[in-house]
Parts: structure tokens; C-alpha cells; sequence
């Protein structure tokens, strides 16, 4: 985890399949087989582009043993199927899962969204991710404290079972605009020593997003280092001080909603959670831009609704 990390979204996945379909076409598989569960969603997007039945193999890591699982039957001897995976690692699933299939008389092309240095097969069709932690939309709980410690238990040999993705879900959230409203930009401007003093005695929404602070992480704040008194005050106050509060640094990052957004995205990732409640829904945006494997809501105080954002650069 010491490499950087190339975020794979379903959106890149799927327009590099399409971009393959010529190739995948020549082959005249009879159908697409997914190693569940990483390889399962890239074996649909497969089955799609070139219009194959799409199937599954179950594969146990500690006993090395390959299943077929799938209603179809398997395909007959000497047919041609495409075997996809996420990534073709340093383990042996890819290996196994090959050797499996072809010890039933398939021939078998190779399909994984990334492969890097330490795989111990290039794939036919892949990604290359070397010097680079891929990883996919399935999963962006990596990013957590949490899940990194059981996969490395679970990888050492502890048989302690991995949690339901679900449960690694980890939260951070904006201050302003989520905890208590926000002040006008334009009573900043105005009186910027009574706008903060206003801002002090502000109260908590009665109404804050429907989410378990157990849950929640950190708050992250364009709120400059030079309010961190104050503000910590505030969270004391009214019981949000356990939560870790990160601020905006003003020689590197700007007050402007490119720079605040900059900062937030750049706290998420440090701060390893899953999801971020933004105020702002064009921060929200570049923010979805800057992190895509994170789940971005843009919460609005008034409505009480939160709307998840996804955002991909347009050309």
C-alpha cells in the first residue's frame, strides 16, 4: 500500500472492455467466466460487449480448490471461454482457475482489469497497473484502517473471517453546512470578527444526515488552521469533540471552491473512509473528481436529502 493507488472506476472498466470488443470478437468465445467475486462484475461487462452467456468459478484461497459454479453447464471440450479477474496477482487463483478450466478441455484467454510486477501471469487482456496499488469500486473499503487490519490477519494465516463490505463503511463529513448552517460569505466580508462570533454561537441542525457518527471518522472543514481554537470549542460544546477534526492550510490550499475541494479530497484519502458528506454540491463535484472511488453525497441542510455524486471529466 506504499504505491500510489490507480483508482479503477466501473465507468473506465467498462469503456476499456468496449474498447476491446474487436479483439474479444475474434475470438469467438462461447462464453465469459468470472472468478467471484472481483472477476464476476468484469465477466458481465464482457458477456455484454460480445454477447456470450456469462458464468462463474468459485475459487477457495487456503484450500486452492476451483468450483464451477454457475447454472450453465460447462462449455464442451475444445470451446473457447474468456476467464476474468480483477487483477492477476501474486497469489494463484488466476494460475489455479486457468489450470481447472483447462484440465476440462477449454481453451482459455486471460482477462483482468490490472495487472502489475509482482503477477505471476501476464493476462491476454489487461491493465497495466506496475508501480501502482490498483483497485476497483468493489473495493474502496481498502482505504480503512479497519479492513487493511483483517486482510493482513486473514492474508498471515488467521483464520478470522472478513467482514461484510458493507461494515467497513467509514464516514467523514464537511462542518459547515452539515453540523450547524452556514454563515454568509458576504457577512465574512462585511465584519469578518462579528461573522465569527455569530458563527460561535450558532446551534446544531435539530436534523443532521441519517448516518451513525459511531461511523464517522473525522470532520474536514475548509475552515482555515487559524480558527482551530474556536472551532474545537464549538465541537465540544456540543458534543462532536471525540470526532478528528482536520483544517484547511492556507499556504497550500486556497479559500476558493477548487482549493477547499482540493483539501477535503486530499484529507479523505489520508483519513482512510469510504464515504464524505460535502455542503456544497460544486465542491461535492470536484471533490468526486479528485477521489472517484469515493462516495460522495452532497447533503442539502434544507431539504434534508442527500444525493450521492459521481463525476467523470468531460472532453
Amino acid at each position: 500500500m506504499n504505491k500510489p493507488v490507480l483508482p479503477l472506476t466501473y465507468e473506465q472498466l467498462d469503456h476499456w472492455i468496449e474498447s476491446l470488443q474487436p479483439a474479444l470478437l475474434d475470438e469467438q468465445f462461447v462464453a465469459a467466466v468470472g472468478i467471484l467475486r472481483g472477476g464476476a462484475p468484469l465477466a458481465l461487462m464482457a458477456s455484454h460487449a460480445v454477447g456470450v452467456p456469462v458464468a462463474f468459478l468459485r475459487y477457495d484461497r487456503a484450500s486452492r480448490v476451483v468450483t464451477w459454479d454457475s447454472s450453465l453447464p460447462m462449455p464442451a471440450p475444445g470451446s473457447k471461454v474468456l476467464l476474468c479477474e480483477d487483477i492477476a496477482g501474486r497469489g494463484f487463483t488466476l494460475l489455479d482457475c486457468i489450470d481447472f478450466l483447462e484440465r476440462h478441455g477449454l481453451i482459455v484467454r486471460t482477462l483482468t482489469g490490472a495487472f502489475d510486477e509482482l503477477s505471476r501471469t501476464r493476462p491476454d487482456f489487461g491493465t497495466d497497473a506496475r508501480g501502482y496499488f490498483a483497485l476497483f469500486p468493489w473495493e474502496r473499503q481498502a482505504y480503512t484502517d479497519r479492513y487493511r487490519e483483517d486482510w493482513t490477519n486473514h492474508d498471515a494465516g488467521q483464520r478470522a473471517p472478513m467482514s461484510n463490505d458493507h461494515e467497513y463503511a467509514t464516514y467523514a463529513i464537511d462542518l459547515d453546512g452539515i453540523l450547524l448552517p452556514d454563515v454568509p460569505s458576504t457577512r465574512y466580508n462585511e465584519d469578518l470578527q462579528a461573522a465569527l462570533n455569530e458563527r460561535d454561537l450558532l446551534l446544531p441542525f435539530e436534523s443532521l444526515p441519517g448516518i451513525d457518527l459511531q461511523r464517522a471518522r473525522a470532520i474536514i472543514t475548509g475552515r482555515p488552521e487559524m480558527d482551530r481554537e474556536r472551532t474545537q470549542a464549538w465541537l465540544d460544546r456540543h458534543g462532536f469533540g471525540k470526532l478528528e477534526l482536520v483544517m484547511r492550510t492556507p499556504g497550500l490550499h486556497d479559500h476558493t471552491p477548487a482549493g477547499t475541494a482540493t483539501h477535503k479530497a486530499a484529507a479523505v484519502l489520508r483519513c482512510g473512509v469510504t464515504h464524505f458528506i460535502e455542503s456544497d454540491p460544486v465542491q461535492a463535484i470536484l471533490i468526486a473528481q479528485k477521489a472517484p472511488l469515493l462516495r460522495v453525497i452532497w447533503w442539502d441542510a434544507a431539504a434534508l436529502s442527500g444525493t450521492l455524486v459521481g463525476a467523470s471529466g468531460w472532453r
